[in-house]
């Protein structure tokens, strides 16, 4: 067995023991050591984003002073949903390696693939004049993109 995904395994199963949350669990590598690694702590923590990447990628970035994890590879028990996918994109990691697939979440619960929420929510502008305003300032301004 790949020792890194071990490694993600043994994490999905510490925050299943503990009721932290779901059965996943995260490894981000660099230069083949570990960066960071993470489980799910949606319930522990009472917040729908503390998702085992999210984590990973927080740690990860915390540790190497960095928001570019461009030479990282990440393991994962299941594939990430679409809000760990964005984070990893903008994460920019380059490789992502996941067990479950999005038919073995939904086996157990799971509706990865959109998010669990049943909920559709509905998009307002608003105030677009003053959200310019603020935008311009960002653009005149000397900052680092990202």
């Amino acid at each position: 067995m790949n020792e890194f995904m071990k490694i993600a395994i043994t994490e999905a199963r510490y925050g299943i023991n503990h009721k932290h949350g779901g059965p996943f669990g995260c490894v981000i590598v660099k230069d083949g050591k570990i960066v960071a690694k993470a489980h799910n702590e949606v319930v522990r923590r009472k917040d729908a984003t503390n998702h085992a990447e999210i984590r990973a990628i927080q740690r990860a970035s915390k540790k190497l002073r960095n928001f570019d994890l461009s030479e990282c590879e990440l393991y994962v028990t299941g594939k990430p949903c679409p809000m760990c996918r964005a984070a990893i994109m903008w994460a920019k990691i380059s490789k992502v390696y996941y067990g479950c697939d999005y038919d073995d979440a939904r086996e157990i619960g799971f509706a990865e693939e959109h998010g669990n929420s049943q909920n559709e929510y509905v998009e307002v502008p608003l105030e677009i004049e003053a959200c310019r305003e603020v935008y311009d300032e960002y653009k005149n301004g000397a900052h680092t993109l990202y």
